[in-house]
């Protein structure tokens, strides 16, 4: 596994963590599992990190090997291009002292992709399996500053990946069909394989108990879950509930509008999209309502899921959506934007609803009719539930072995 840019390992909610590390983690630990050995290729992020972690995975075969590229600090994604090959070169270096061979790269992000195809140069050879998890083209379609934009060098890379890697992994049909698009990639190369999700830690907790545990009374909670990032379309979502409680101005008395992402610790960033939220909050006037709780451990989650009447996805874009797949797998009916990964996992009217993207109108009007129906939420829940059984990690993984072993 490699994952340049992001350990999977890292804290939660963080402005590079996400369901990418979810992803690589849970998918390690359900392949080692099936006794199939992963090493996941990491760079070191600070000077902490041991060189061999054979503990934060949690399974025998798995572990996180941390390698330095460039300073063991953090650095900006669209900065670590310049690593490239010296992450390749320690990763060379480090299977040549354990003598090391490999039979697949999987590669998460372009940045990996671009490391595995450095790898192949330098003969440590194996076929590559590429997952994206996000589209820079996708990105760029709906990035509204030049900030937000992402690299031609990132575009240009991925494009070059889809004509040369032996598999891309999509999670989607819709995600498929963005690579062939905007990419001309070959559709033969492509195979469709959803994230999962673990069944055993995210399931149904009775919502008064979960309220309990975490300490949150409210009976009507709306939550959000991921990263503080403008693509996330949480503006929509504020604007959303402003109407909301406009319409029933008694809700304000028992909500919570509950954020878990983003890193409280540190001193706001003026310039960030978690300081434009602070300010929006306040300008709409539902400060009252709105609670920013920062990271949260991934063993709370289901906590949380569990005590909300709705989680909302109003992303901009979204490959898959795990946060979604959570939400359901916990029996919490979900209100996402039509777009992306999200069309296909919730199924608008059964296990949630969908709405157009930005349309803070629309938004308002699913959240009202899941806030004053709870026979609806209890019915949207339950078939969640048994939508999310399809995409638990030992169904995801199986599908994965039978793709490397098809590559080899």
């Amino acid at each position: 596994m490699l994952s340049m840019h992001t350990s999977p390992v890292a804290r939660l909610g963080g402005k590079e963590t996400g369901g990418m590390n979810v992803y690589v983690r849970e998918l390690s630990r359900a392949l080692a599992g099936r006794g199939v050995a992963v090493d996941i290729f990491t760079r070191a992020c600070d000077e902490t990190a041991p060189l061999v972690d054979t503990a934060s995975v949690g399974m025998p075969h798995a572990r996180v090997i941390n390698l330095p590229a460039g300073p063991r600090a953090p650095v900006s994604k669209h900065q670590l291009v310049e690593y490239v090959g010296a992450f390749a070169q320690a990763i060379y270096d480090f299977a040549a002292r354990e003598n090391l061979t490999y039979d697949v790269w999987h590669a998460h992000y372009w940045l990996s992709g671009a490391t595995a195809q450095c790898l192949q140069a330098k003969g440590l050879r194996a076929p590559i399996a590429q997952m994206f998890h996000t589209l820079g083209a996708m990105k760029n379609r709906v990035a509204r500053t030049a900030t937000e934009a992402e690299t031609d060098a990132r575009i240009v890379t991925e494009r070059g990946l889809m004509q040369s890697v032996a598999r891309v992994i999509a999670s989607t049909p819709r995600d498929m069909e963005q690579m062939i698009q905007l990419y001309d990639a070959p559709r033969a190369k492509i195979v469709i394989i959803p994230p999962g999700v673990d069944t055993d830690l995210f399931h149904p907790i009775p919502s008064q108990r979960a309220r309990d545990l975490i300490g949150k009374y409210d009976e009507k909670t709306v939550l959000f879950v991921g990263r503080i990032d403008p693509v996330k379309g949480l503006d929509t979502w504020f604007r959303a509930m402003k109407l909301v409680v406009d319409d029933d101005p008694a809700l304000r008395q028992h909500m919570c509008v509950c954020l878990i992402g983003g890193d409280l610790d540190d001193d706001i960033d003026p310039d960030s999209e978690l300081a434009r939220l602070v300010e929006l909050k306040e300008e709409l006037g539902i400060g009252d309502i709105v609670t920013f709780l920062g990271s949260r451990a991934q063993a709370a989650l289901p906590f949380y899921y569990s005590a909300a009447a709705a989680v909302v996805m109003p992303s901009r874009y979204e490959s898959f959506g795990l946060a979604a797949l959570e939400a359901m797998a916990c029996g919490a009916p979900v209100v996402a934007s039509d777009v992306g990964g999200l069309s296909f996992l919730v199924r608008d009217g059964v296990t949630g609803f969908l709405a157009p993207e930005g349309n803070a109108e629309k938004f308002a009007e699913k959240i009202s009719l899941l806030l004053h129906n709870p026979k609806l939420r209890a019915e949207m829940g339950r078939r969640g539930v048994q939508e999310a059984q399809e995409y638990a990690w030992p169904n995801i993984a199986d599908r994965m072995v039978e793709l490397y072993q098809s590559m080899l």
